[in-house]
């Protein structure tokens, strides 16, 4: 992707120009990472800054602390909802019942679940009564 000079605008800003020694000192800088790891991140996600950015933010959080959920940021709400398979508004009702550790919220999807499939396994098992109750009578 060559870079063209004459144009200094937004746009010229808001990408990563691979081909340009200048702006991967630049953006590995802004980074914090190596030239390879912007590269790299470049190549996976496309050569806008912001996805990069975002890319670079996700993969921090994955080397993070991993025991505390932080609601206030949407990157962190993307990662625990897919994660727990859950949607996002589940997953901060959660935290807002048992806190942000994600231990604890992992267990009260757990104990949700497991209620769930009892309910059902009860409204199966009385619809076999039902059945049964049924063809005795007839």
């Amino acid at each position: 992707m060559a870079d063209n000079k004459k144009k200094r605008g937004a746009q010229d800003r808001a990408l990563i120009a691979l081909s340009e020694s200048y702006e991967v000192a630049y953006w590995s800088k802004k980074f914090k990472v190596t030239p390879a790891k912007l590269k790299a991140a470049v190549n996976k996600v496309g050569h806008s800054a912001r996805k990069v950015e975002a890319y670079f933010k996700e993969q921090r959080h994955m080397a993070a602390d991993r025991a505390r959920i932080a609601i206030s940021q949407p990157y962190e709400v993307r990662y625990w909802s897919k994660k727990f398979k859950v949607t996002p508004a589940r997953l901060k009702a959660a935290v807002g019942e048992v806190g942000h550790s994600s231990k604890k919220v992992e267990a009260y999807f757990a104990a949700k679940k497991a209620a769930k499939r009892k309910k059902t396994a009860k409204k199966a098992t009385k619809k076999a009564v039902k059945k049964t109750a049924k063809r005795k009578k007839s």
